[in-house]
């Protein structure tokens, strides 16, 4: 095997596929990428058995061939290289040659052979829709996945998919988050599967704006397409709760308020906050919202807001990380927030494909 390339190109190949490798694994063949060279392509892979991810890059022609090399080790002597032209060539044993015009370096490497194969998703039915879209509708749930890792079905995003939308849901116990786009897919892909934390995160960094990405779904596992670049995922087993029911009811006594100065008034309340005391407290009154936090021996922080408001008083808290995440990931200059009660979520809505329930903190 050999090829020749720059390199720019061979570190971005790299840096595709590194973030699938798991540090601690026990298996050595897992802590490698696989190289494979076709008449003018090379496939890098790299796979925990959880998420596997094969990036295309172009190279100039050589000989046709794969082997496996140490992800870090390769990343780092990539990293380190002059910039512009690189040769790799595999010699006997198995032995790897780097080479630019001024340096060389050899690395062992180990055959394909001991490589796990990723799923061949080539006979099935496939959803496609525009990444910029996939992107959005992620940055829309996913920082309210749960981290608990003992509540395991909640450690990633439902995607309910029925033949006219999309709907994506995530939800750590305390918020939840939901989404839905219009689309067209296959009656045979109607279903609801849960994508793991891990694989959702990495294609956030790969989708990029341009192009489409097509999804395929297996028995256990799902493929998204990027073009260049495909990610493979096992899906979460378990039955996602019942998230329809937790969604309060419209309320007609909206808040309707600045999204970036509801942002703003609440990081600054949050300087505050520590462990033992989280939540700011909320007042309303007629078209005017309090934010304060008051922290003992450290001081307070008290910030008036004006809003269009025509329900009755109330003061509520909120954990404001919760308050701050949605703000930060939704585009809508205003934002309807809906309060029924002290006792009751805090909701905002934006129009029918979006909604997001947090749950008050006691004050």
């Amino acid at each position: 095997m050999k090829f020749d390339t720059t390199k720019d190109v061979l570190m971005k190949g790299i840096q595709d596929v590194q973030s699938a490798i798991n540090p601690k694994t026990t298996l050595p063949i897992l802590s490698n990428i696989l190289l494979e060279t076709g008449k003018d392509n090379l496939a890098l892979t790299a796979t925990d058995l959880d998420i596997g991810i094969t990036s295309n890059i172009q190279v100039k022609p050589g000989t046709e061939g794969a082997i496996t090399i140490p992800a870090k080790k390769f990343f780092d002597i990539i990293k380190e290289l002059p910039d512009g032209g690189v040769s790799i060539a595999v010699k006997k044993n198995n032995l790897v040659h780097i080479e630019c015009p001024s340096c060389i370096f050899k690395i062992m490497g180990l055959p394909k052979d001991e490589f796990p194969q990723l799923p061949d998703f080539k006979d099935k039915d496939s959803i496609v829709m525009q990444r910029t879209k996939l992107k959005k509708m992620i940055g829309m749930t996913s920082f309210a996945i749960s981290r608990d890792e003992t509540r395991y079905v909640l450690n990633g995003v439902l995607f309910v998919i029925k033949p006219s939308y999309i709907r994506m849901v995530a939800t750590d116990g305390r918020r939840l988050a939901m989404v839905e786009e219009k689309t067209q897919a296959p009656k045979t892909q109607e279903r609801k599967v849960i994508i793991p934390a891990k694989t959702i995160a990495e294609l956030s960094k790969l989708l990029g704006d341009e192009g489409e990405v097509k999804m395929c779904f297996g028995n256990n596992q799902v493929l998204f397409d990027i073009g260049a670049t495909k990610v493979v995922s096992r899906l979460i087993e378990g039955e996602f709760p019942n998230y329809e029911q937790v969604i309060p009811k419209e309320v007609k006594d909206k808040i309707g308020i600045s999204r970036a100065s509801f942002l703003a008034a609440t990081k600054r309340a949050s300087l505050f906050t520590n462990p033992d005391s989280l939540a700011v407290k909320i007042e309303l009154s007629k078209d005017k919202m309090v934010l304060s936090k008051s922290a003992p021996y450290i001081g307070e922080a008290r910030e008036e807001i004006a809003v269009d408001y025509k329900g009755k008083e109330l003061a509520i808290g909120f954990n404001p990380d919760y308050l701050i995440d949605v703000l930060k990931n939704i585009n809508d200059d205003m934002v309807n927030f809906e309060i029924a009660d002290a006792d009751k979520p805090g909701v905002i809505r934006i129009g029918s494909e979006y909604v997001y329930v947090v749950l008050p903190m006691q004050l």
